[in-house]
């Protein structure tokens, strides 16, 4: 069986709409964490690397006024299995849309998030309504290999010091300006830290769709809007540029004074943007 829910409390349509229901879906051989609010169209929020769901906080109380939302751990992060396999992102949330009954949703994706949401919509055309990509990362993309902080973080993970490797990442340029920020900061470390076990638990590789985005960014029929912050990093920039270049129709939107996590650092202005997208025409 590739797909089976192990938790699902009883709870009534009213319950279901105004308190999240929570649980485990065993899919494609792991667990994942996942936890669905609201009523209406279904939304589906993936979070970006490193993270977990939970960076989503802001968002969830405003969308689900209007819609049915789920937001997962993807594999290995959070409260999901971590992996000693090669695995598909794709598949796994192919599976739990399945396991959960959503035939269709929209999907809101920051960097991974905004990944695997591409590659999702060009997998599974027929199963996505719009694509929000969040600071995007890119299938395909040729990121900087020769990031001297990156680089830094890798030697510190293969030393077996998982806590340090993710205290690089957070000073990184990508989240330096929201870590700056001592109340936003204090949201985000915590999750990082119960991360960080991930940086001692890769590689396992991901299987990714062939071939890869980067080359078939005409193939999306799916709306999409892009949402970048001002102060997000030249990779992610880069990325910005191709699938407004590529994607027919891409809505692009900046948000001032924001970085990588702009859902984060100015949730009011992605919120509006969220609803103002989403919302059925």
């Amino acid at each position: 069986m590739a797909a089976a829910l192990l938790t699902i409390p009883d709870i009534t349509p009213a319950q279901k709409a105004s308190s999240p229901r929570t649980g485990i879906a065993e899919v494609n051989g792991t667990r994942l964490y996942y936890e669905t609010t609201g009523s209406g169209p279904h939304v589906v929020l993936l979070h970006g690397g490193n993270l977990d769901s939970r960076m989503w906080d802001d968002q969830v109380p405003f969308l689900t006024k209007s819609f049915t939302v789920t937001r997962y751990d993807i594999r290995p992060y959070g409260r999901s299995a971590l992996t000693e396999k090669g695995f598909s992102s794709v598949d796994d949330l192919a599976a739990l849309m399945d396991v959960l009954g959503i035939k269709r949703a929209s999907l809101v994706g920051l960097s991974l998030g905004g990944r695997i949401a591409v590659d999702f919509a060009l997998t599974h055309p027929d199963r996505v309504d719009r694509l929000v990509l969040i600071g995007p990362g890119l299938t395909g993309f040729p990121f900087n290999e020769k990031d001297e902080a990156v680089l830094a973080m890798i030697a510190r993970a293969r030393k077996g010091d998982a806590q340090g490797a993710m205290a690089l990442w957070l000073e990184h340029p990508m989240m330096a300006p929201a870590m700056a920020r001592p109340a936003l900061a204090g949201r985000i470390r915590p999750i990082a830290m119960d991360n960080a076990k991930i940086w001692t638990n890769l590689p396992v590789e991901e299987r990714v769709p062939s071939p890869p985005a980067i080359k078939r960014l005409g193939e999306i029929r799916a709306p999409t809007l892009v949402i970048v912050g001002e102060r997000d990093v030249p990779d992610i920039q880069q990325i910005v540029k191709l699938i407004a270049a590529g994607v027919k129709g891409a809505r692009i939107e900046v948000v001032p004074r924001a970085a990588h996590m702009s859902n984060m650092e100015d949730p009011a202005r992605v919120n509006r943007l969220l609803g103002e997208f989403l919302r059925p025409q």
